[in-house]
């Protein structure tokens, strides 16, 4: 299932990179009070009354704006918006109504998409007379809030996500693997797509960006049904940008809430850039199974040590996903194309196993004994007992006597005994600590 769509935009520098830090609870995007600082639409994920949501913070709109930079940003936020369930549309009280918020509120209008109005920097019971000229922008109530203070947020929360949709099934059975690829343009995922079918299901190009939507298509192969997601490339009428890896991520995101396994997929002949970090993190910290495959294999000059240094070279740029098998292969020659599904099983399974309570406890109790928990400021870390709670991904709770004495490093040692023992190949594992109550 994927998660609904909230997305900030309006003018720059009106505190939409402080907004989103607010609601994502951590300092993802820069905030400097200096206009058109945040130039990327950025991504993160929010919960609130119960519902969890992906949330974009896009730069500023300046409809003005001519140089390439803010065509960029006037672009990405365009972008934004035509991804989002809800949006947000944020103004200053400072500077008041302007210009550049009327044509950003035609612009949302033409969207036809639900729009909460929040007038920011509302740092005093003085400003609040600073709000009520905004009502002339035809969206309603404005929401007072003021982001360096915090307040408000939660009554823009409110009204924000009480518009979202509610998360929707996407109708395929339990036993189909949901198959995701992942990467930035050119790297070959419709070319993997065509290969893995045996048929031109999906447009092929050179040109980056040329997939229009995300694309289901079902298969079968060896008595297991798969569904393939083609993640699109950018969706812009009549010209192909500079720089489109920056427009695919949004797209990718939603792809990878649906998917079981995930397709990191990396250029062979080109290796690895920054967005391929950034895309393979989200994959990530959602929980999901994933593998990377390295594409064009069959164009790459390799010697014997070849395969092993581009091994070592994703091990060190991706150290948080050392549990991803790598698979190389061509799309384009089909060479070593069928070593990947049996991977792509291997890990669903692994992805959705679930270990009996009394084996995971002989497995912790044995790595307690090698290497007993440290004691901290004078008190020692007792363990319980650990139970698994939860699949996709495996989620282990352990109880133990004090959980703010639970050292991630400690956490780290136990989730390698426990892959050592289980395996889970391919499948992040999330640990949580938990304080043992009375009645357990």
């Amino acid at each position: 299932m994927a998660r609904p769509v909230i997305a900030i935009v309006g003018r720059p520098n009106v505190g939409k990179s402080t907004i989103f830090n607010r609601v994502i609870g951590d300092r993802l995007a820069i905030v400097e009070d200096k206009p058109g600082v945040t130039r990327d639409r950025l991504y993160g994920t929010g919960e609130w009354n119960g519902k969890s949501f992906s949330i974009i913070d896009t730069g500023g709109i300046e409809i003005d704006g001519e140089d390439e930079i803010m065509k960029s940003v006037r672009m990405q936020a365009e972008l934004a918006i035509e991804e989002a369930d809800v949006i947000i549309f944020m103004a200053d009280a400072k500077t008041g109504l302007t210009h550049a918020d009327d044509e950003v509120a035609q612009m949302l209008f033409r969207s036809g998409k639900p729009v909460v109005l929040a007038v920011n920097k509302v740092d005093n019971e003085g400003r609040m007379d600073e709000v009520y000229e905004f009502y002339g922008l035809g969206f309603g109530q404005p929401i007072a809030i003021s982001g360096s203070h915090g307040l408000g947020i939660g009554d823009l929360l409110d009204a924000a996500v009480e518009l979202l949709p509610e998360l929707t099934d996407d109708g395929y059975d339990e036993d189909v693997i949901r198959v995701a690829l992942i990467g930035r343009p050119n790297v070959g995922k419709s070319s993997l797509v065509n290969a893995l079918l045996g048929e031109d299901r999906v447009i092929v190009s050179n040109v980056a960006g040329t997939t229009r939507d995300a694309i289901d298509t079902p298969f079968e192969r060896d008595g297991q049904r798969y569904v393939l997601i083609d993640t699109a490339g950018m969706r812009k009428r009549g010209k192909v940008y500079e720089s489109t890896e920056k427009y695919s991520v949004m797209r990718a995101m939603k792809a990878i809430e649906r998917a079981d396994v995930v397709l990191v997929l990396i250029n062979g002949e080109e290796g690895i850039i920054e967005q391929d970090k950034h895309i393979a993190g989200y994959a990530h910290e959602a929980g999901k199974a994933s593998i990377f495959v390295v594409n064009k294999w069959d164009i790459v000059d390799k010697d014997e040590k070849t395969m092993q240094n581009f091994s070592q070279n994703i091990r060190d740029h991706f150290l948080f996903m050392s549990y991803a098998p790598i698979v190389y292969l061509s799309a384009l020659t089909k060479q070593r194309l069928q070593k990947l599904l049996p991977v792509v099983k291997h890990v669903s399974e692994q992805h959705a196993m679930r270990i009996q309570t009394h084996l995971l406890n002989d497995v912790v109790s044995d790595a307690v004994a090698i290497n007993p928990p440290p004691s901290d400021k004078g008190k020692r870390l007792r363990i319980n007992y650990v139970t698994q709670v939860a699949t996709k991904p495996p989620t282990i709770v352990v109880f133990v006597n004090d959980p703010e004495i639970m050292h991630f490093s400690y956490e780290r040692y136990l989730e390698n005994k426990i892959r050592a023992a289980f395996n889970f190949e391919g499948t992040p594992i999330r640990i949580f600590s938990r304080r043992k109550s009375e009645e357990d």
